[in-house]
């Protein structure tokens, strides 16, 4: 079955991530995410979306930890 199309998405659920996306940022959306999809404010079709979204958020905060963590060890070497 194909993915639904961007435009029948709920705005501020885009799968895609801006890779440009400050740390912060990213938390905090994860956060409302979570306490939206907890309140039962999403449809079904919206707290699948949702959680999408959120499990790429999630790759790209574990990401930019990852490479922050890199650029500590370079520095205490």
């Amino acid at each position: 079955m194909p993915a639904k199309k961007s435009e029948d998405q709920k705005p501020g659920l885009e799968l895609q991530i801006d890779p440009n996306l400050r740390y912060e940022q990213a938390v905090k959306e994860l956060e409302k995410l979570i306490s939206d999809m907890e309140s039962g404010k999403f449809s079904l079709e919206e707290t699948l979306l949702a959680y999408q979204r959120g499990a790429a958020l999630l790759k790209h905060c574990q990401a930019m930890l990852a490479q922050v963590e890199q650029q500590v060890r370079v520095f205490e070497a």
